[in-house]
């Protein structure tokens, strides 16, 4: 049995994909006889300290406004905040090794940690923090401070990347090769992002029902109409516009949309929807409870993942184990969850609007075909069995604190 601080900058509810799968390390870390405390982001309406799943989870105020974003002011004060917490913590608890989730910013806070009092730490990349990973939005930020990154991974233990296509980015990056551990849907539903509600899309829902489980499918309807699904914050990097604009041209084919998630492209999606008469075949339903994506996961077909950049997406690994076929844009970060022709299809982004709408046809028109599809799905699901995953972490961990 070990003492393992973790470390990562959001944790759920906060953030994204990347919070929940630190939330599913930890949470199985104990359930596998080991020790975790997590010092984390915080908000106002979330208890600075408690214990879930065993975890021991601290949270860090530092001015934070948003539960899905952090601006990169917020992540500079909360690695001011969050360092004298961290160092009690090591000093106090006395961990025998740090596990840190994002090289920007939460690296930084673990190689601090590491230079006042030699605990080692395993660096744990995901797509955001890695240069190239998301260009649009971080460009211009690794510009100017990508040297200063170059220590954080120089002196990690280990190097760990939740995706083939973000290892090699970082390998690329840093000359480091790190490990790949794919991200995996443990069965034990620890956190999800969905058991948030946020408010953008309120004025749309408001007094709707959206709970999966008491909105169920009318058989008939499931017979005559393909059942799509896109799940995630509405933003430009998830490029949901790109796919109501393919659908679009394919109006007079069987299907509906549910999308679940909101984000700063709701108004405009929702005005799209309702200019190409759209309206009775997409449903926004905001953010959802865990239980209640699964439900509706459940009744779905396929997964929309139109996507600009991604590392390697949960939803999309969620919907393997849900026989989903998947539907995505041709980027690094989906290569390892679709297999042309066999799961799903790709569509290139260069091709507009027009190209995702080639792909979509033939799972649409040949039910056999998108049969198919979903067993696959099936199959490639088992790559991503989460005791696997934590198998190799627990591995590298052994050979970090020994």
């Amino acid at each position: 049995m070990s003492r393992i601080l973790l470390l990562c900058y959001e944790y759920p509810p906060l953030g994204g994909g990347g919070g929940r799968v630190a939330a599913q390390i930890a949470a199985s870390l104990v359930d596998r006889g080991h020790e975790v405390h997590c010092v984390t982001g915080g908000i106002a309406s979330l208890p600075k300290r408690s214990i879930i799943e065993g975890v021991h989870v601290l949270r860090v105020r530092s001015g934070r406004k948003s539960e899905d974003t952090c601006t990169i002011l917020e992540m500079f004060f909360w690695l001011i905040t969050a360092l004298p917490v961290a160092l009690k913590e090591v000093y106090c608890w006395k961990p025998k090794l740090m596990q840190a989730h994002f090289a920007v910013p939460t690296g930084a806070l673990a190689w601090v940690l590491y230079q006042l009092t030699s605990i080692p730490y395993v660096l744990t990349i995901h797509l955001g923090d890695v240069p190239g990973g998301v260009p649009e939005q971080t460009a211009f930020l690794f510009k100017w401070i990508k040297f200063l990154t170059v220590p954080i991974w120089r002196s990690a233990a280990a190097v760990t990347a939740v995706s083939r296509f973000v290892a090699a980015l970082g390998e690329k990056a840093y000359d480091i090769k790190p490990t790949v551990i794919l991200n995996g849907v443990c069965s034990k539903k620890i956190f999800s992002t969905f058991d948030l509600q946020p408010s953008y899309a309120s004025q749309y829902i408001k007094g709707k029902e959206i709970a999966a489980e008491k909105e169920p499918l009318d058989s008939l309807e499931r017979a005559k109409s393909v059942q799509m699904l896109m799940v995630g914050r509405l933003s430009i990097q998830k490029n949901p516009i790109f796919a109501i604009q393919a659908l679009a041209l394919l109006r007079g084919l069987p299907w509906n949309l549910k999308i679940v998630g909101e984000g700063p492209l709701f108004p405009s999606l929702a005005e799209i929807v309702k200019s190409k008469g759209l309206e009775e075949k997409i449903s926004f339903l905001g953010w959802l409870r865990s239980n209640e994506v699964t439900a509706i996961m459940k009744q779905s077909d396929i997964l929309l993942l139109p996507s600009l950049s991604e590392g390697l997406p949960m939803v999309g690994i969620e919907a393997l184990f849900h026989g989903l076929a998947i539907v995505g844009s041709r980027i690094g970060g989906l290569q390892d969850i679709i297999v042309e022709n066999e799961n799903g299809s790709f569509f290139n982004l260069n091709e507009g609007p027009l190209g995702m709408a080639k792909a979509l046809r033939p799972l649409l028109e040949q039910r056999v075909l998108l049969k198919k599809m979903q067993q696959a799905s099936l199959q490639k699901a088992k790559e991503f069995e989460w005791e696997k995953s934590m198998d190799a972490y627990e591995k590298i961990f052994q050979l970090v604190g020994s």
